[in-house]
């Protein structure tokens, strides 16, 4: 989702600071890119505490002050109460899917305020509408995101800057990469109202409508791309 994004931001001309962990997944969106494209990879790992601070030093030196964040980083993984790995499991989920967030819109606040239209978009899940288990961390770092979407809307509304989130559901992603064709199609087909996977794009597409003039009074917003999963009640 993280790399659809970018190539659509990217192709609707805006300059792209993108970040990964790894290399080889830059490289794949480098390779991805029309010559004309202004992307700058960035390899940060957002589990540490250094990386937003990181981050808004590279956007700086590549392009000036900033005026979107898109919280697209995400790390998931089955884990019970009881595993002796839980605690770390905690630690890690939170640090990415919480932490990286509002300590990177926090080192980017004076860039959105300085001309009062600075856009957030959150990725949360629609975990953070619900629950699965075993997926304790995860499913509180979701709820815990779109907790702080509302927050910062109103704590930042005064000053121009609409901060926003969108919860995806079952999308062909890395999160879902593993997961058996057949088994997506079957739960597809019993959870969703449009009986499919979303795809990444679908995913892009709504979070650059919230970055556009046209979302100019919308603030605060936990916007479902899920195929209907969050209102299919049979």
């Amino acid at each position: 989702m993280g790399r659809a994004t970018a190539l659509l931001f990217a192709d609707e001309g805006a300059s792209v600071l993108a970040v990964d962990r790894n290399q080889e997944g830059l490289d794949a969106l480098i390779a991805a890119l029309p010559e004309a494209a202004s992307v700058v990879p960035c390899v940060v790992d957002l589990a540490t505490s250094a990386a937003p601070a990181e981050v808004h030093a590279a956007a700086h030196r590549a392009f000036g002050p900033i005026d979107i964040v898109v919280n697209a980083a995400g790390v998931s993984s089955p884990v019970e109460l009881h595993d002796e790995s839980f605690d770390e499991s905690w630690r890690l989920t939170f640090a990415v899917n919480v932490d990286a967030q509002v300590q990177l819109i926090r080192m980017c606040l004076d860039d959105l305020c300085r001309n009062a239209d600075g856009r957030v978009v959150n990725i949360a899940s629609t975990e953070g509408l619900g629950a699965t288990a075993p997926m304790a961390p995860y499913t509180a770092s979701k709820h815990a995101v779109v907790g702080l979407t509302k927050s910062l809307a109103v704590e930042l509304g005064p000053r121009g800057v609409t901060v926003n989130c969108i919860c995806p559901g079952p999308i062909h992603s890395g999160m879902t990469a593993d997961i058996k064709d057949e088994h997506k199609a079957i739960y597809a087909r019993r959870r969703t109202a449009l009986r499919r996977y979303g795809e990444p794009d679908e995913v892009a597409h709504m979070i650059l409508s919230l970055v556009l003039p046209a979302a100019s009074f919308t603030t605060g917003a936990v916007l479902t791309v899920d195929g209907g999963l969050s209102i299919r009640s049979n």
